[in-house]
Formats: C-alpha cells, sequence, structure tokens
C-alpha cells in the first residue's frame, strides 16, 4: 500500500544554485514474513502531483526473500532494526527538504524507503552533503546511499552496487520552440546551447562538435552561465536555442512550469550507458538483499509508481543488477 503525504516545497534561491552547481544546468528549477505472505501491492493513487502534493510509494510488509538474505548476508545495520539511509538533498525530483520538514523527499529518499520496507528494517533517512557520503559509507556511518549515484569502475573498488535507474542527459528547449530532435552532432549544428562547465554533458557537446568540424559542418556555440535564473533568462529570451542537462530535474522542471520541453536524451556516460545505484561498503553483505529487494518492487509496481510520480518513466530499467559494469575510469 502507498502512503500519501502532503507538504510545501520551498526552493529557494540558494537551493536552485547549489543544484546547478552539482548537477549542471537545472531550470525552472543521486522481520521476518511468512513465505506465504499476501505480496504487499503498488497503489492507485493519481501521479499527476505538483510540488505542493508528495506521495510516498511504501509497504506495508517485508519481502520473505529479501529479509532472508539479510539475515544470511551477516550484514549488520549501523543502528540496530534500522536501514540508515544517506541522501543529498538539492531539488526535485531526486531529493530535496519539504517546507517546514527535516527529511527529505523525492525520488531517491522513497526508493531508500521502499528497500528498508523490503529488508525488514526501520527507514532511517540522513541528509549528507554529496562529498560526505563516500567516506560515510567506507566507514560503516551510514549503510546505504541511494542519491542519484552513478556507478564507475573507480568506484567499484571502495562500494557494491545495485541498480536502479538508467542516467539519462537531457536536451531541453522552448515549449514553442521549431526544434523537435536533438540526437547526435548533426541535430546541434549551428545551434546555441547552455551547459554545465566540466560534466559529462560538456564532454558530449565537445565530441559532437569535433564531428560537426571535421565534417566541414559548423559547430553548436557552447554557452556557460553562473547561475540558474540567467540560464532560465537566456532560453526563454531566445539568446539560446537548448540546455543541456540531467534529465531527472529538467523532465520535472518542464513538467511544472510548462516552458520547456524534452527534445533528445543521451546516457550520461556516452557513448556507454550508465546506471544509477543504490551503494554500500564493499563486500558488507548488504548489497544482494538490496538487489532483490529493487528486483520484487520492480516485478511488483511499487517502482514504477514513483517514477510515475516524479515523471522519470524514461529512466527505468528492467532489472536491478549488483556491481553493473561502470563508466571506465578517466
Amino acid at each position: 500500500m502507498a502512503l500519501s503525504k502532503k507538504q510545501g516545497i520551498a526552493i529557494g534561491v540558494g537551493v536552485v544554485a547549489v543544484a546547478a552547481i552539482v548537477g549542471g544546468i537545472v531550470w525552472g528549477v543521486n522481520q521476518n514474513a511468512p513465505a506465504e505472505a499476501a505480496a504487499p501491492e503498488a497503489t492507485e493513487e493519481s501521479a499527476n502531483v505538483t510540488t505542493d502534493e508528495i506521495q510516498w510509494v511504501r509497504l506495508d510488509e517485508p519481502v520473505a526473500e529479501a529479509v532472508e538474505a539479510l539475515e544470511a548476508s551477516g550484514f549488520e545495520p549501523v543502528e540496530p532494526g534500522k536501514l540508515t539511509v544517506a541522501h543529498s538533498a538539492y531539488v526535485p525530483p531526486l531529493g530535496y527538504i519539504p517546507e517546514g520538514e527535516t527529511n527529505p523527499a523525492g525520488t531517491e529518499p522513497n526508493i531508500g524507503a521502499l528497500i528498508a520496507d523490503a529488508l525488514g528494517l526501520e527507514y532511517n533517512p540522513v541528509v549528507v552533503a554529496w562529498a560526505d557520503w563516500p567516506l560515510g559509507i567506507q566507514s560503516g556511518k551510514y549503510d546505504l546511499i541511494t542519491s542519484n549515484v552513478t556507478v564507475t569502475e573507480e568506484r567499484k573498488e571502495l562500494y557494491d552496487f545495485a541498480s536502479y535507474r538508467e542516467d539519462l542527459l537531457g536536451f531541453y528547449v522552448k515549449s514553442d520552440s521549431d526544434i523537435e530532435k536533438i540526437e547526435e552532432a548533426a541535430d546541434i549544428s549551428g545551434l546555441k546551447i547552455a551547459v554545465g562547465s566540466g560534466t559529462n554533458q560538456e564532454q558530449v557537446l565537445l565530441a559532437w562538435n569535433e564531428e560537426l568540424e571535421a565534417a566541414g559542418e559548423e559547430p553548436a556555440e557552447l554557452q556557460y552561465f553562473d547561475d540558474n535564473a540567467a540560464t532560465v533568462l537566456a532560453l526563454q529570451s531566445g539568446r539560446i536555442d537548448a540546455t543541456f542537462g540531467p534529465n531527472a530535474t529538467s523532465a520535472w522542471a518542464a513538467r511544472e512550469t510548462g516552458d520547456t520541453k524534452l527534445v533528445g536524451l543521451v546516457p550520461g556516460g556516452w557513448p556507454l550507458t550508465a546506471n544509477i545505484a543504490a551503494a554500500t561498503a564493499k563486500g558488507n553483505g548488504l548489497i544482494e538483499p538490496v538487489a532483490i529487494a529493487l528486483n520484487y518492487l520492480i516485478e511488483n509496481g511499487q517502482y514504477d509508481e514513483v517514477l510515475k510520480i516524479w515523471d522519470l518513466e524514461s529512466e527505468r530499467v528492467d532489472e536491478s543488477l549488483v556491481n553493473p559494469p561502470g563508466l571506465p575510469k578517466s
């Protein structure tokens, strides 16, 4: 069964600025149950939420297979009976702190809560700065992180992963733009595109520009802005043609404002596929039970409902994999 909780959201200028820094361009803004127990069901509530109504999808009962795997693993939580899950909180839909609240909401907290439910543990969220989670996970301060973490081969040396989303980058244009498709280098020729400096998406555009120049075609003009407000103004005034950044936050902003539209998706690790995953300390035994929990959620509908609520169906995966191939070391 799903639990709904209405919470007001205040996205301050400071929060949006942080989101723009860590994620590139963001505008408009990683108990035992008997085997025969009835399977927890997904809610049928409407997914048409806005930022003043937040829905939580939860399980009524643990998932027996996941609980059994956890007991067999020998893993001991930081706090007995609880799953302490780290989250960074910046902006919807991934994670943010609603007005008047201390705990985070969004896709990543809801995934963390569902994993805890499936394992028969109490969900214990902890908001952490992005730079602090690696040491916190390694040292055992936190059991798990669900906060839009991309799997990389370098990270796999220290952490175990269970994947649950595809990392996608999105091209967005004004809702009334004549641009309908940006999927390859030829589609950006001559366009002015806002992108975050030093990001994966910048590397994609630079590589595409190399293709264009090699073919004798006009490259795209990359535009860099210091803050989110300037990017929004530039797009709406026509000084730039498109923005290119993490799809999750951009998709939410497009739905909330109606000012922009999606015209193309690119894997976050282009040309490779990148996976978003839950992460825990290497070899501690937790990741296999987590993957069992995630695959249950995928198979039984709760996972799809979370994605639908937050408009992230495009980032869906069919299966949670333990330590899938990660992006190569740079």
